[in-house]
């Protein structure tokens, strides 16, 4: 689990701007090789940022604002598909991405390209009524969320020491919940619902809350900077089999991820589903569903904590089988009978066992790989969680649209739920035969040493050597 950061974790740097400013300030301040709290900070700030659009438009907004323009089968169809569009043509391109940034440097650069990308499409998504250019524009913002996430986690070495990366990235990860709080109230306060005006208030907060990272996060030059060329991307590549290859010859590591695309497969369709599923399938209105994802999402916080303290008594592997199986309990209930009880019940097992997929799945690879690895195989963990993006919201998509044109009604919506428990049982079976190896020397049973776990956001970029 990640621990509580507190002034006496680290030793305080010694500059001035990290005194007097109160415990906290000290304890932030020492995380970071300047000394400055205000460095993690605004880096943190800019999780919450991005939350707010992963929230306000990818979970909830834009399907609802397809199927006003759609109806409820095309709608929720193209929608799915110009998400799951954006984030496999990430997948395809973030090893080549990656390497532009290795080779040429200016990271901060191309994230505040991709940033400035994801704002300017967002908000002219509520310029528009004409349903194709606005899922254009979606596809278009998604894609530059995505990327710009390559670029935002490799910034973290400027912002944290080596040894305090665990607990910055943990930082971020709760601040970037709060997002999803903001914003879901702010949308229930003004009942913009999927309004021009949820499209604005999340590009225009976006944009806010990136400043401080911009204005005060500064990245050196350090003279290694060469011009990126044809063969370094084809080198990019190569090195992802190389990775495969390697990945191959752990022990259980290719079935363990092999797995986790299957089981993640129902967890980022969820995410990205629920909010018209809770309209059209169950009879909410827009204001109704929003309220019940922010409930959802408390659940999901407050759970992830509990999580955390079973991985360290009975181990990751079992804690995410424990977890998976709340899943497949969550979908029977919500998808066989569609009322609202059985909703906010299926709802809250999903949610709760949300943060937990997170928490023990991410030690589980920890345990796996090699310590020489780790930021290899995090690559690998991130890209199929990535492709399960784009595999699970076109079958759902295509499963729903299928059966609403055939008349189906809420029976498509129960199908479409339904599959999910296939997959889930499939990435389940393939979990059971993996070995968890024993703890390394020194190792504790939730260790966090690593990178973060994934945000809450149904389609992350890969979480790179950090």
């Amino acid at each position: 689990m990640i621990r509580t950061v507190t002034a006496t974790d680290l030793p305080v740097a010694a500059n001035p701007d990290a005194v007097g400013r109160g415990r906290q300030g000290r304890g932030l301040g020492a995380l970071t090789p300047s000394g400055r709290a205000s460095i993690p900070l605004s880096w943190a700030l800019y999780d919450f940022a991005n939350t707010i659009y992963s929230y306000a438009i990818v979970s909830y907004a834009i399907g609802l604002w397809s199927v006003e323009r759609l109806g409820a089968s095309d709608g929720q169809f193209w929608a799915l598909f110009a998400g799951a569009a954006s984030v496999a043509m990430n997948a395809l391109v973030s090893p080549i991405l990656g390497a532009m940034s290795d080779r040429t440097g200016g990271r901060m650069l191309y994230l505040l390209f991709f940033t400035a990308l994801t704002i300017a499409c967002s908000a002219a998504i509520g310029l528009t009524d004409a349903a194709a250019l606005g899922l254009v524009l979606y596809a278009i913002a998604n894609f530059g969320y995505q990327a710009a996430l390559i670029y935002y986690d490799a910034t973290l070495p400027l912002v944290a020491r080596p040894e305090a990366r665990g607990r910055v990235s943990g930082i971020g990860v709760a601040v970037g919940y709060l997002g999803t709080i903001v914003i879901a109230l702010l949308i229930l306060i003004f009942d913009s619902q999927a309004s021009p005006l949820t499209f604005f208030m999340a590009a225009g907060l976006f944009a806010l809350f990136s400043i401080p990272l911009f204005t005060l996060v500064k990245e050196p030059r350090t003279g290694r900077e060469t011009r990126f060329r044809l063969g370094d991307a084809i080198g990019s590549w190569s090195q992802l089999r190389t990775t495969i290859d390697h990945a191959r010859a752990v022990p259980g590591l290719g079935r363990f991820l092999l797995g986790r695309f299957f089981y993640t497969d129902p967890v980022n369709t969820v995410i990205v589903i629920m909010s018209v599923f809770a309209v059209e399938a169950i009879g909410l209105t827009k204001s109704e569903a929003n309220l019940v994802l922010l409930l959802l999402t408390v659940v999901a916080v407050v759970a992830s904590f509990g999580w955390g303290q079973l991985v360290e008594q009975i181990g990751p592997k079992r804690t995410l089988l424990i977890v998976l199986g709340v899943w497949c309990v969550g979908l029977v209930i919500a998808g066989s009978i569609l009322s609202l009880p059985t909703f906010l019940l299926g709802g809250a097992l999903l949610g709760a066992g949300l943060g937990g997929v997170w928490t023990s799945d991410r030690v589980f690879l920890l345990r796996l790989s090699p310590p020489d690895q780790i930021g290899e195989f995090f690559g690998l963990y991130g890209i199929a969680g990535k492709f399960s993006a784009v595999t699970g919201p076109v079958l759902y998509g295509s499963i729903v649209s299928t059966l609403l044109d055939a008349g189906w009604r809420s029976g498509a919506y129960q199908v479409g739920i339904f599959s999910f428990i296939i997959l889930m049982g499939i990435g389940i079976w393939l979990l059971r035969g993996v070995v968890e190896p024993p703890l390394r020397t020194g190792e504790a049973a939730g260790s966090s040493v690593g990178p973060p776990p994934e945000r809450l956001a149904p389609a992350t970029a890969p979480i790179e050597s950090r």
